[in-house]
């Protein structure tokens, strides 16, 4: 395949006060780059659109501070073009951090090969990133034994999709919280949750309770705020809370009002853990883990809901809406 003369980039020019605007990007076009000894030259097929990309913008986490300037960071799938690696062949797909772009030269260290032979999108998706995070934040960080309620938020999104699934799986009764009524009908009719809370309607600690007769044994936690102190007020003793993400922090000017008032002292009354995580700290594990997850997949027991735009001129678009909650399932851009 021999590449296009012109390599598409979304540059992140502008760091955002407050919500992200599609200004905060510019579309380059520029060579494509040349791959050097002991690298590859990859075309991007795919890309994740991810609330993290969004956190990236603010601070350094897991990985370095997005700067203005920068190749907008994204991971997403590849196919080989060119090798100049002997651990790399044209047609191999792999993953990693490409950005947004059409092209990218990558050394066989930055990329990942994947199996051709499995669906694209699920390799951007449930067997990846997204899927993982569910999978290790749920079960190895929250452990629902049967019988327990676990609460996920922003259940509509890529990760509580999965979450509200795995905690079906487990034999556990699981409420989902999203944002309008269609999602929470979606959530109830689709993926079999056992009630849905809408975090819009009026009400959300009274309508979270009445969902909640028992309490609260696992909160997966994808959004903090509002949501996150609710579900505190629920837990239950040795209750568990798994901390994936705060998208309903990402697109404010600061970080909020900080800790809940009485906190810690909830959590030692309670006995409750709270724990953070990064996916890829359980990455020794991941081949196991997609295992398990590809098996649920092709018997039908999982679902892998994903929302595709096409075409990488509309990347800025896919990242503001998913932002503002137009999406459900997994969100991926299709170069």
């Amino acid at each position: 395949m021999k590449p296009a003369a012109v390599n598409r980039q979304w540059i992140y020019v502008e760091r955002p006060e407050g919500e992200l605007r599609s200004e905060c990007f510019d579309l380059l076009r520029s060579e494509v780059p040349v791959a050097q000894a002991g690298q590859a030259l990859v075309r991007v097929r795919a890309i994740s659109v991810d609330p993290a990309q969004r956190a990236w913008m603010r601070a350094a986490s897991y990985r370095p501070r997005l700067e203005p300037g920068e190749v907008m960071a994204a991971y997403g799938l590849a196919e080989v073009v060119e090798s100049k690696t002997p651990d790399l062949q044209p047609g191999d797909i792999v993953e990693g951090d490409f950005g947004w772009q059409d092209y990218a030269a990558m050394s066989s260290g930055q990329v990942t090969r994947r199996d051709a032979t499995q669906v694209l999108e699920h390799l951007v998706g449930i067997l990846n990133i997204t899927g993982l995070t569910a999978y290790f934040g749920l079960l190895d960080i929250g452990h629902p034994r049967p019988g327990e309620t676990v609460v996920v938020s922003a259940a509509a999104g890529a990760v509580g999709c999965i979450a509200v699934q795995l905690a079906r799986l487990a034999g556990c009764r699981v409420i989902g919280v999203a944002g309008g009524a269609e999602k929470c009908r979606w959530l109830s009719e689709e993926l079999g949750v056992h009630a849905a809370v809408d975090y819009k309607a009026p009400g959300l600690r009274e309508a979270l309770a009445a969902a909640c007769p028992q309490g609260v044994d696992v909160y997966f936690d994808n959004t903090g705020g509002d949501i996150l102190e609710a579900a505190l007020d629920l837990m239950n003793q040795n209750g568990r809370v798994v901390c994936c993400g705060a998208v309903s922090q990402y697109n404010q000017v600061d970080s909020g009002h900080g800790l809940r008032a009485g906190m810690p002292g909830v959590l030692v009354r309670k006995r409750i853990r709270m724990e953070g995580f990064i996916v890829f700290d359980h990455y020794a594990k991941r081949k196991p883990a997609e295992a398990v997850l590809l098996n649920l997949i092709h018997s039908g027991a999982l679902k892998a809901p994903m929302q595709i735009v096409e075409g990488l001129q509309n990347a800025p678009q896919a990242l503001i809406d998913l932002l503002k909650g137009r999406h459900r399932g997994k969100m991926m851009i299709r170069v």
